[in-house]
């Protein structure tokens, strides 16, 4: 049996991809994940805010000579403001550091939502060693005259700039409330992006009614979530030459084999392994192998896509269909 899969045209050995948290800007954990099966990692996310926020990070990037030294870290000023200890400086080390501890593929993530910077830091992160770029564009559109056509326009902007910049692969981390998903996967394809991730999840604020403010908290995703991208993935899968990684709420190996049947190349989580630790990585590849020899399928490419729109006998249930019928048959408990 065979689990090696391919996405953004590296191989790997499973499906399986540690996606962008605080976990992974650990050494010891990016060890610890590739003991425990895992085929690649997403470091966590290098804001824009952290690159263009400080004028000597913006000076430095605008004045940064193309001969450089890789190794010139020093050049950085101090960074600011450091999620997960992480910053402009530090970042390119954990890459390089990170290469050096693993095997498997390390993926650089950088979130933002405007040009500003991202060319040139793409650059110093391919030079750091990364196999590929996910671009996490999280962007709220607060300014009410704002299109959808002028988000995608910007998003697309973004994606022509990188992968005009870098020769690695680039994937783009999608947001799942666009007016029109697949089209504008299909432009970004066209753009140049070589994956598409389904999909980012928006940190929405809450309000606290004692103090009168707004608080920020993070809900790790929950295993429903996953449904929003099992339906994209299975639309998509067979439609666009994109590599597919489904994300977002995938907390067993159940929920692996589902989003594999939908199409994905690969499947990625970060709450799953917030929840139960790194180590949970081996639990889910250990189900994904007992399904498939239960089955006897010998590997991912007979299976892949098999509950997909394009091969579903009923594509319908994947639209209204669905709904009406759900409708129906609802009974409340």
């Amino acid at each position: 049996m065979s689990l090696t899969t391919s996405y953004l045209g590296l191989t790997l050995k499973n499906p399986l991809i540690a996606s962008a948290s605080p976990l992974n800007a650990n050494l010891d954990n990016l060890r610890r994940l590739e003991d425990a099966g895992t085929a690649a990692i997403v470091l966590p996310s290098l804001f824009q805010e952290q690159i263009e926020g400080d004028d000597e990070v913006r000076q430095w990037l605008t004045e940064i000579h193309a001969d450089s030294s890789p190794e010139a870290l020093s050049y950085f000023p101090a960074a600011i403001g450091e999620p997960y200890g992480v910053g402009p400086e530090r970042y390119l080390d954990l890459i390089r550091r990170g290469t050096e501890a693993v095997s498997i593929p390390i993926i650089a993530s950088l979130n933002g939502s405007s040009l500003s910077g991202w060319t040139e830091y793409a650059r110093l992160i391919e030079t750091a060693g990364a196999a590929a770029v996910e671009l996490n564009m999280y962007y709220v559109p607060t300014d009410l005259r704002e299109s959808g056509q002028d988000i995608e326009v910007r998003y697309s902007e973004i994606v022509d700039a990188v992968c005009g910049t870098i020769t690695l692969p680039v994937s783009v981390k999608l947001p799942s409330n666009l007016s029109a998903i697949g089209h504008f996967a299909t432009s970004l394809v066209e753009h140049g992006a070589a994956g598409l991730v389904l999909f980012n999840r928006l940190m929405q604020p809450d309000i606290d009614l004692v103090h009168l403010k707004l608080t920020d908290t993070i809900d790790l995703s929950e295993p429903n979530e996953m449904r929003l991208s099992l339906l994209w993935t299975a639309i998509l899968s067979g439609r666009i030459t994109a590599s597919l990684a489904a994300s977002t709420g995938v907390s067993t190996s159940a929920d692996v084999v589902k989003c594999l049947l939908a199409g994905a190349d690969v499947v990625m989580t970060a709450s799953a392994l917030l929840r139960h630790d790194v180590g949970y990585m081996s639990i889910l590849a250990g189900g994904l192998r007992t399904w498939m020899e239960e089955r006897g399928i010998a590997t991912l490419a007979d299976m892949r896509g098999m509950m997909s729109w394009q091969r579903s006998r009923d594509p319908s249930i994947y639209t209204r269909a669905n709904y009406i019928r759900i409708l129906e048959h609802y009974a409340p408990h």
